[in-house]
């Protein structure tokens, strides 16, 4: 059992992963961030106007795969490293794999 568990502290892949979580949860916060003047700016734009504006629904939708994206790798449902690391436009794509069983 300890071998086990010092192979695996000593993997290069684990702890570049552990570096990239670190930095998508950063990058997570700011995202969730512009969120929120997405959200301020569509309650707007639906006041004065009375409907929604188009542009800031796109791009709303467009952050919100972005986020979707950035949580299945952080929580380890995808090996597939966000933007800026793959196409924008790539989570659209993305299907998350079957559950796996976890071996004891």
């Amino acid at each position: 059992m300890e071998e086990q568990i010092n192979y695996n502290l000593t993997q290069l892949s684990t702890w570049k992963r552990i570096f990239f979580m670190l930095i998508f949860a950063a990058i997570g916060s700011l995202v969730r961030m512009l969120i929120w003047a997405v959200i301020i700016l569509q309650v707007a734009s639906t006041l004065l106007t009375g409907k929604a504006n188009q542009n800031i629904l796109n791009f709303g939708r467009s952050l919100a795969v972005y986020t979707y994206h950035i949580l299945l790798f952080l929580t380890f449902n995808t090996e597939a490293l966000p933007f800026p690391f793959a196409d924008w436009n790539m989570t659209a794509d993305l299907t998350v794999p079957e559950s796996k069983e976890v071996k004891k």
